[in-house]
């Protein structure tokens, strides 16, 4: 059976790997053309080179969703090759480990234009063109660090805090236009991030986390609704996870 997906166009940030990489590869063999945007031109270059090896359709867009030229330079450029943007994924993440005492003040800077300003940045520059066609979906990958808290991840779960709160006001404002939003809230995930700094999985003893292609389903299952339901939010955690 064909996917409801096929013949739409994505963006996904953050698709060099981890849950950008398993989101970007389940869109493309639904049959959605897939941009991948993200800092890294190699890791994008491959994905691309898995998608187009299965048949599907995909392009690399480098870019840095903190600066939100390159993300309306990248939007325009996708347009211009593969057609308006039916979707976004808003992915690109990056964490802090440690004490607050301790912390490095251009890592928390990071943190947030990345996590919060990043998510914002590319739903700019798409959205006024949905609200134009009364149609399109965006998902943002937050975290169910936007939903509780935790010693270890201070300026992290701050960030996924304020995502969460802004893509559920994002829902409400758009919603009398047509465009879809869904926040994709995962606990632990075995990803490139989870293994940068020494020490983070110790916060989480014994949890095995999930594999990046179980967010790619709850991504897909969200999209694939018909367009007059709405997935307004998917937690999904590991079974052994508490918190």
């Amino acid at each position: 059976m064909s996917s409801p997906l096929e013949g739409r166009t994505a963006l996904v940030t953050g698709a060099g790997s981890g849950i950008g990489e398993a989101v970007a590869v389940a869109l493309g063999a639904a049959g959605v053309r897939v941009a991948l945007l993200g800092r890294r031109r190699g890791p994008l270059a491959a994905v691309r080179d898995r998608i187009t090896a299965a048949g599907g359709v995909a392009i690399d867009v480098p870019g840095d969703v903190r600066d939100y030229a390159q993300m309306a330079g990248a939007v325009d450029a996708v347009v211009a090759s593969l057609g308006p943007l039916d979707i976004l994924v808003a992915n690109a993440a990056v964490a802090d480990v440690g004490p607050v005492a301790e912390a490095d003040p251009a890592l928390y800077r990071d943190v947030i234009e990345t996590n919060v300003l990043g998510v914002m940045h590319g739903i700019r520059a798409v959205l006024p063109a949905m609200v134009a066609s009364q149609s399109g979906h965006i998902v943002v990958v937050a975290s169910v660090s936007g939903r509780i808290t935790y010693v270890g991840e201070p300026a992290y779960i701050a960030s996924k805090h304020a995502t969460v709160a802004f893509t559920d006001s994002l829902r409400q404002e758009v919603a009398e236009h047509g465009v879809r939003v869904t926040a994709i809230e995962p606990g632990l995930v075995e990803t490139p991030l989870i293994h940068v700094y020494p020490g983070a999985l110790d916060m989480v003893p014994g949890v095995i986390p999930l594999d990046p292609s179980d967010v790619a389903r709850a991504v897909l299952f969200a999209l694939e609704q018909p367009p007059a339901v709405n997935v307004a939010e998917i937690v999904l955690r590991p079974t052994m996870q508490v918190l």
